[in-house]
């Protein structure tokens, strides 16, 4: 059950659980690596920083959807925790939502709400990269970041508050897999950074049309099959055939460079073509996408990183139900 805290406050946010770092547990304090993700509930978060008790305009919400490794993140997940965030969004005493959620998917499961929910509140992400007992855990700042965002005037749709800065939950990528600062937005940047306890905001709030599938989701037992591969060098193209012959519904190649992809995977792909497989082309970089198109290439998934063009890939067979 929720655990709520009223105070008069001028201002309600709930902060929704879902595992992750930010509520990892290890034996010793200096262990950066060898914790248990996902132990603590959404309460003790909350409770690990005292800054949120002692505000007399705010009132704060705490309630667990989930305790997952976010790299065991998953689509029914994905689907309870929009069903539950359009839920607390049609309250209208709450200000804005905040989700902590591991660094590992973070950015798909925020790309996925950018794309299926309607967010005209603050719909905030925040993770850590240290677990809550180490010495320097990151958790309590980030998470006291994201509640100032969900309470910035003006502030909506999915975003992500990590490492002092606030990012577009359409452009955040994980660039490293043990710093503090893990996040970047590649070639569009941060939407601002905190300072002095406030946001100080470089460009707009995040503006995109849902995609036609927010309209009727069906279950997470029922959506289309997509995977990724990764070109690299020596690829084999009987990787993607084992995918088509497992029953792949779509095939996201995460290429080299600008897209490029090795000539086994592009013989391969062709043949899934040809057996009704969408096929999309995005690069293995983080940061840059893929610019312009040679008229023999695949489908260019454009700036999209191959989890997110994975995921667009996905929303566009449940439309055209193929």
């Amino acid at each position: 059950m929720p655990s709520t805290a009223s105070n008069g406050a001028t201002a309600t946010v709930v902060v929704l659980g879902t595992g992750g770092t930010i509520a990892g547990v290890a034996a010793r304090a200096d262990d950066h690596v060898g914790y248990k993700a996902g132990q603590l509930a959404a309460s003790a978060l909350v409770a690990a920083v005292p800054a949120l008790a002692t505000r007399s305009d705010l009132a704060i919400e705490a309630e667990t959807l989930a305790q997952l490794d976010s790299c065991d993140m998953d689509h029914a997940t994905w689907l309870a925790l929009r069903e539950r965030a359009q839920a607390v969004l049609a309250r209208p005493e709450v200000t804005g939502l905040v989700v902590t959620h591991g660094t590992d998917t973070l950015e798909e499961t925020a790309y996925f709400l950018h794309r299926t929910l309607g967010a005209h509140k603050p719909v905030v992400f925040t993770a850590a990269m240290r677990p809550a007992t180490a010495l320097s855990a990151d958790g309590p700042q980030n998470l006291l970041d994201a509640v100032t965002l969900a309470m910035t005037p003006g502030a909506r749709g999915v975003l992500v508050a990590f490492a002092g800065k606030a990012f577009a939950g359409n452009d955040v990528r994980k660039v490293h897999g043990y710093r503090v600062e893990a996040f970047d937005a590649g070639d569009a940047g941060p939407l601002g950074v905190f300072a002095d306890g406030a946001l100080r905001r470089y460009r707009a709030w995040p503006d995109e049309p849902l995609h036609a599938a927010a309209v009727a989701l069906p279950p997470a037992s029922a959506w289309p099959v997509v995977d990724v591969v990764t070109s690299h060098a020596g690829a084999r193209g009987e990787v993607i055939d084992s995918l088509v012959a497992a029953g792949a519904r779509g095939i996201v190649v995460a290429g080299t460079g600008n897209g490029s992809v090795h000539r086994n995977l592009v013989q391969a792909a062709r043949r899934a073509e040809a057996a009704g497989v969408v096929v999309r082309r995005a690069s293995r970089c983080q940061l840059g996408g893929v610019v312009g198109s040679r008229p023999d290439s695949l489908p260019s998934a454009g700036p999209l990183t191959a989890p997110q063009a994975r995921i667009e890939l996905m929303l566009d067979l449940i439309v055209t139900g193929a």
